[in-house]
């Protein structure tokens, strides 16, 4: 009955234009870790690219935070609103800390997995930037919201085998050598792998809003 009664009142839309902001940011985000992630002596810049985007994502999250405070009907449980956009600012929070670590310890190449990881990280971002204006018609765009899910879902897989096969890559080639070169390598993998991780939690926000309103 609840339910019913809400589909007659009016919505605030606005979340959708900011939810759209935020993904766009997020794509620019992971864009500028892609080419961070080629190496060469522009490597600072593209981490500066990244930190930008990132503050210009935690604002937009500010705004969405302070509108379910304000607005009487949002488009679906204010829970799940506060629970989506911070799955997405995680993501782009943990490629922050990524280029964090690369300025720290002054990396300027990359092994090949990382730029793979990175090729990835990029599709994860367009499919939530395609998936989030489908949610103002949910019950019209289920099968496309859940194949987009999904396809989440399947390259956060292919980030951790990539971050499997570049630990054993890069263990095997200073196994003899500088340990910090390792120890470094393997931190920029683990937060590589946890922007997949972040986005897995996004496609399951996802999954769990359209559950509850079909």
């Amino acid at each position: 009955m609840l339910r019913w009664f809400r589909a007659f009142l009016p919505r605030e839309e606005r979340f959708f234009e900011l939810f759209a902001r935020h993904s766009q940011t997020v794509v620019q985000g992971a864009l500028a870790l892609q080419d961070m992630l080629r190496g060469g002596e522009e490597t600072p810049a593209f981490c500066q690219r990244v930190n930008q985007f990132e503050n210009d994502a935690d604002n937009i999250t500010r705004e969405v935070l302070t509108a379910v405070r304000r607005t009487f009907i949002t488009p679906f449980d204010r829970g799940d609103i506060k629970n989506l956009i911070t799955s997405m600012d995680d993501a782009i929070d943990q490629m922050q800390q990524t280029a964090k670590a690369v300025i720290l310890f002054e990396v300027r190449t990359f092994e090949p997995p990382m730029r793979e990881m990175g090729t990835l990280l990029v599709e994860c971002a367009n499919l939530v930037d395609r998936a989030l204006p489908l949610m103002q018609s949910i019950g019209a765009n289920v099968a496309m919201l859940t194949a987009i899910t999904e396809e989440l879902t399947k390259l956060e897989g292919r980030v951790d085998d990539l971050h499997d096969i570049g630990l054993k890559e890069l263990f095997l080639k200073h196994r003899n050598a500088n340990a910090m070169d390792f120890i470094v390598g393997a931190e920029i993998y683990d937060h590589l792998e946890k922007v997949a991780d972040r986005f897995d939690d996004v496609a399951n926000e996802i999954n769990s809003i359209v559950i509850e309103q079909v």
